[in-house]
């Protein structure tokens, strides 16, 4: 069967690379000059299989509120002037019930778990490089409202049989050494021994060259305009350069998918803009061995070989990809409150992009109304994390096998009642 891919982020990738495994014509194509130059580029470098969790939660409409007039705040609201983003918050605040939250996150661990299962398979065939460490991630509490609020979380991590240890504050530097100089600021921690972090970049980029070696075509420098239909199905994608037909589509834009769709089926993917910084280490000793989230600013600091990611927050403002230097500011803040002299000040790469968030923080995965166009979109902030599984799933969707998980409830119909 030809296959056709729109774009060539991490979930891009890998679904095309599943499906040439499975003996498909893959053709992927992006507008970009090469694979992972947006959203992928410079992510946090978590892979988080054990702390998935929706950011609709009982709470969070409150504390959107208090974020409003908070001097760093992890979420930050600006109206984009979109009927669009209006239906987009308001689905997001239906799903902040307790009921939905705990629906939402076995979802979010059935499909990380299934993916962290597909990604060491993969390293194991491939050998595929990307600087990844296998050392758990700590989320850090420094008050003790968020301390009780773990213990809740544990319940759904046991149920899902991800490993797990709640740590006080004494213990936080048995985990990570650098953290003694500033213990005081915590009250404990959760830590997801198997979480794992990398480079999302040097995977893409690598799993890209991977994918060639299978026969799959990657077309960049290509602008999609529209997505044509004839009979029910889809018949062609228009490109600047001319049509692309093939059997079966899969889309896979992130935040570009709901405009290639809105005349076939409305897609509740929205941007959620957020920044990263990338520092050079420049002592060791002060700098984190794995990767860690600070739950006060929702800021996660990342260790690779011989550098320091710092990623997050969130703004829900349309499209829009300027840099904020007070988002900089932040990121440094924290990285200093956590990890002082671990970097030299000055020496910074300074990152947005836009993620793909449904309102439930749930991806949308498998087939629409169309029976050619599959969709593989809305994976939020953990498109690394959920896109081997991800891709493995879409790959036998498309190819009419049965699933390795249950992957019914993870389709554009959950949205349609």
């Amino acid at each position: 069967m030809r296959v056709l891919v729109l774009g060539s982020g991490v979930v891009g990738v890998t679904s095309a690379y599943y499906l040439a495994r499975q003996g498909h014509e893959v053709t992927v194509v992006d507008r970009e000059s090469a694979s992972a130059l947006e959203t992928s580029f410079a992510n946090a470098g978590q892979l988080s299989f054990g702390y998935s969790s929706p950011w609709a939660a009982p709470g969070i409409p409150t504390k959107a509120i208090k974020w409003m007039f908070a001097q760093n705040p992890p979420l930050t609201i600006r109206p984009d002037g979109s009927l669009f983003q209006l239906r987009w918050m308001l689905q997001m605040w239906r799903n902040c019930t307790a009921g939905r939250y705990a629906t939402n996150k076995e979802r979010m661990l059935r499909i990380s778990s299934y993916s962290r299962d597909c990604l060491h398979e993969l390293v194991q065939d491939t050998g595929i490089q990307y600087e990844g460490r296998r050392q758990g991630t700590l989320q850090l509490f420094r008050t003790e409202r968020q301390m009780e609020g773990a213990h809740k979380d544990t319940q759904a991590l046991a149920e899902a049989g991800i490993e797990f240890e709640l740590l006080q504050a004494s213990e936080l530097a048995s985990i990570e050494p650098a953290l003694t100089h500033v213990r005081h600021k915590f009250v404990g921690g959760l830590r997801t021994p198997g979480d794992e972090t990398g480079d999302c970049r040097m995977f893409t980029t690598n799993l890209t060259e991977l994918a060639r070696g299978l026969g799959v075509e990657f077309r960049y420098g290509e602008q999609i305009i529209a997505l044509h239909t004839q009979g029910g199905k889809v018949s062609g994608v228009q490109c600047a350069s001319g049509m692309m037909t093939a059997d079966a589509y899969v889309m896979a834009l992130g935040s570009y998918s709901p405009s290639l769709l809105h005349h076939i089926e409305p897609l509740p993917v929205y941007p959620l803009k957020g920044y990263s910084i990338t520092v050079p280490i420049a002592d060791p000793d002060r700098s984190p061995v794995s990767t860690l989230l600070d739950e006060s600013y929702k800021v996660a600091v990342t260790r690779f070989d011989t550098r320091i990611r710092v990623g997050g927050m969130a703004e829900v403002l349309g499209y829009d990809t300027h840099l904020d230097p007070r988002r900089q500011r932040t990121l440094e803040m924290v990285l200093n409150d956590l990890f002082p002299g671990s970097y030299t000040p000055g020496d910074v790469s300074f990152w947005t992009g836009l993620r793909p968030k449904t309102p439930d923080s749930t991806p949308i995965i498998g087939a629409c109304s169309l029976p050619n166009l599959f969709l593989n979109t809305g994976h939020g902030t953990l498109g690394w994390t959920m896109s081997c599984g991800s891709g493995r799933l879409i790959a036998d969707i498309v190819s009419g096998k049965p699933t390795d998980i249950r992957s019914d409830d993870l389709t554009i119909k959950r949205y349609h009642h």
